[in-house]
């Protein structure tokens, strides 16, 4: 049996065998798998296309946070409760903010304020929440207060008790 490894006829049979089954086996599963892929990526492409169009025309602004260049964004509750309600439909009239000076607790700066939506609907609200809190990570909602307008069956005024942490 040692003899059989030690004989070049094997050699010379073996080797152009395999040479002439590699293009066989390239031909009969390989090609056929690479173009079961490339047609799984091309549609997970388009899917993709399709989600980033709708997270674009959610939030335009996300393109303008990815530039390198620029600093992080210096938080202030005006601008910030502004922007969000712009883009949750709030008009400046149904709201109010009024922001207490930065404190240093247990060598922590925080900064508290008061937001009160004046004349929302639910999911107006619960919309405003969750992007700002997105947003601002550092930003927590230590209280909400709902109180339904008489009469008007899906308004009501909010009032907001949020804490950023720098």
């Amino acid at each position: 049996m040692k003899d059989v490894y030690k004989n070049p006829i094997l050699y010379y049979i073996l080797v152009p065998c395999i040479a002439a089954l590699w293009p066989l086996l390239v031909w009969a599963v390989y090609l056929p798998g690479a173009k079961r892929n490339l047609k799984d990526e091309r549609s997970q492409y388009i899917e993709a296309q399709v989600t980033i169009a709708t997270i674009l025309e959610r939030d335009p602004t996300r393109l303008e946070l990815t530039d390198p260049n620029k600093t992080a964004d210096k938080f202030d509750y005006a601008t910030a409760v502004s922007d969000i309600a712009r883009m949750c439909g709030i008009s400046a009239i149904n709201y109010t903010v009024s922001s207490k000076p930065i404190r240093t607790s247990s060598g922590k700066k925080s900064q508290s304020a008061e937001v009160v939506l004046k004349q929302v609907d639910i999911t107006s609200f619960a919309t405003f929440l969750s992007k700002i809190q997105l947003r601002w990570a550092n930003l927590q909602c230590d209280g909400v207060t709902l109180t339904q307008k008489k009469g008007l069956v899906d308004m009501w005024k909010v009032d907001l008790d949020f804490k950023y942490f720098f």
